[in-house]
């Protein structure tokens, strides 16, 4: 007995000292041989089975695992987890990572792992749990009796898989696990198309090659399955990170190891077609992915050198799920009924205005669906083209060779026109043309980046367009913001005080008219308790009384008094609307839009 305790002790102090050593040595043992059969046959670690063979025992294991990985080792056997936070992590995602939650300090949630140096599955841990990870070392046979205990396969332990799957309806509280959305790809047959249709690239032979490649590629396809609209993948001094932008909110989801930050902007920009070599001037670029046969993803790519690298921010524009139904905006009965009336007209301009993300292309390009007909020739000048549509002729624009707005605009008025689309009115020379197109028996539709629908006179105005050109040209303008809706898994009521709603706008004689909710956070949600997004319009047409204003030089305050007078609901009004109809809370009013003072 004594020398077979001091041969597990040598064989122990050689597996410290040097891994190598350890398998000169070792093989030649017959406890190592039927170690390594077990492990053939049962697959594990070898360590795992050399404990078994009692080569080595349990705590010279975790002493080497310890001192390998430099973290803490701990012994499950002598832990009672509570059932609270075993529910945090599901049993595909433990048996998938070889890991266990123990417990919840804080913010922090300590995990013990087999392998503690797999960023994959720490990060993948802290997307689902929203936690910071804080990690210890286990050996594979705790992990396992752990693994018995805790989560049985019989189901009757705790099991919070929940559904998954990828959902088109932004579902951001699945597992991120990135080898089973490899295991899906395998069937989908996803590749990176060429804008060009020349051609692709797979991404599952792709993401074989090199990690940096297939850790980019598995960013995309995350992105796609919890329904993000940007993906920003930001280098600093000393660290990284990814967020995904889901339901108008950024969420971190991931720490990449610092070392690969030009890898990773590298090969978005292959993907991309950009100059990888060019560090110090802004590019834009764009990547097509096909996801199966009938399912496509472009995503808009802007790169901008930062102080510590390039932040690369990219755009999901899924036609899939492009709203083209004008009833389906959210617009309300008389909002909506103004802005058919005035896109219906032969001539004129219609303006919709607010901030990057606010929903604006979809709401003119629900417009050009409803007007898109046979016998009509529609143009869109657009920087970038984000939806290719049927019926329409749509011109991207490229500054650097002089193909800008107003170049296309008068290119357009040669081309027998009915209805042009300008992406953005910029500057007075655009402004123009548009303007007098609307005036000549030409249907204008644009945009603008300005607050509120009153004050987009005025940016006309201070463009240099005469106030009689916009009186005379103006049919309509439209502001509009999105806020998030309510989860309605988790919506519950809330007690709000009657000051609180009238310091919101809420008319006195309708408080106690209706019931205030909010979403208290659930699984579904990801415990942020919205889910989806709720438009807000304030929908302005240009009465004869306004354009009166106009021309007398009326300002702002005055403009928006008079516009509210002969019935245009504010953006502030139409967020308290959707609150009172349950759909979104108090919080997302004060969010999206401001009080209406005048």
């Amino acid at each position: 007995m004594a020398g077979n305790d001091r041969r597990k002790s040598g064989v122990g102090s050689l597996l410290v000292r040097d891994n190598n050593a350890l398998s000169t040595q070792v093989k030649k043992t017959s406890q190592v041989r039927r170690a390594k059969t077990a492990q053939k046959q049962k697959g594990g670690r070898m360590g795992m089975h050399l404990a078994k063979q009692g080569v080595i025992d349990e705590a010279e294991m975790s002493a080497f695992l310890s001192k390998q990985y430099k973290v803490p080792a701990v012994n499950l056997a002598e832990f009672d987890v509570d059932e609270e936070v075993l529910h945090l992590v599901p049993r595909d995602v433990v048996e998938k990572h070889q890991s266990i939650p123990l417990s919840r300090i804080g913010n922090s949630l300590i995990v013990a792992m087999v392998n503690p140096s797999n960023i994959y599955a720490i990060d993948d841990l802290k997307f689902i749990t929203n936690y910071n990870i804080d990690v210890v070392v286990t050996t594979e046979a705790s992990f396992m009796a752990a693994l018995e205990k805790y989560y049985p396969a019989d189901g009757s332990a705790p099991d919070t898989s929940g559904g998954g799957g990828a959902d088109t309806s932004g579902d951001y509280n699945d597992a991120y696990d990135y080898d089973n959305i490899m295991d899906e790809l395998a069937e989908d047959d996803v590749e990176v198309a060429d804008t060009d249709d020349d051609g692709g690239i797979n991404l599952e032979a792709a993401a074989g090659e090199a990690p940096v490649i297939r850790l980019v590629n598995l960013i995309l396809l995350e992105a796609i399955k919890k329904s993000a609209s940007d993906i920003h993948v930001e280098p600093y001094e000393k660290s990284m990170r990814v967020r995904y932008r889901i339901d108008g909110v950024l969420y971190e989801v991931m720490k990449p190891p610092l070392k690969l930050k030009n890898a990773i902007t590298s090969r978005l920009k292959i993907m991309s077609k950009l100059d990888i070599a060019e560090r110090r001037l802004p590019q834009d670029g764009r990547i097509k992915l096909k996801i199966g046969k009938d399912k496509e993803m472009d995503f808009r790519v802007s790169v901008l050198p930062c102080l510590f690298g390039e932040k690369t921010v990219l755009r999901l524009l899924d036609k899939s799920n492009l709203q083209l139904d004008m009833t389906k905006l959210g617009f309300q009965e008389t909002q909506l009924k103004h802005f058919m009336e005035k896109i219906h007209l032969p001539f004129g301009m219609v303006l919709v205005t607010g901030p990057t993300g606010s929903g604006k292309t979809t709401t003119l390009y629900s417009a050009l669906s409803d007007l898109n007909k046979p016998g009509v020739n529609i143009s869109t000048a657009e920087d970038p083209v984000e939806f290719n549509l049927d019926g329409i002729n749509q011109v991207q624009q490229h500054d650097d060779i002089g193909l800008n707005f107003a170049a296309t605009l008068r290119s357009f008025l040669r081309q027998d026109p009915d209805i042009i689309m300008v992406g953005e009115i910029r500057d007075f020379e655009t402004a123009e043309i548009a303007v007098k197109a609307a005036l000549t028996g030409h249907l204008v539709l644009s945009t603008l980046h300005t607050n509120d629908a009153p004050s987009t006179v005025n940016r006309l105005l201070n463009m240099g367009v005469e106030p009689f050109l916009v009186t005379a040209a103006c049919n309509l303008i439209l502001a509009q913001r999105l806020g998030r809706r309510i989860c309605s898994q988790c919506k519950a009521a809330q007690e709000v005080t009657d000051e609180t709603l009238l310091d919101l706008g809420v008319p006195e004689e309708e408080i106690g008219t209706f019931t205030v909710y909010k979403g208290e956070g659930c699984e579904r949600c990801n415990g942020t308790g919205y889910k989806g997004r709720i438009a807000f319009y304030e929908v302005m047409p240009l009465y004869d009384e306004l354009k009166d204003m106009v021309l007398t030089g009326a300002s702002n305050s005055e403009l928006k008094a008079c516009a509210i007078r002969l019935g245009m609901s504010t953006l502030r009004m139409s967020a308290l609307f959707r609150m009172k109809e349950g759909m979104t809370t108090i919080d997302e009013v004060i969010r999206n839009t401001a009080p209406d003072t005048f």
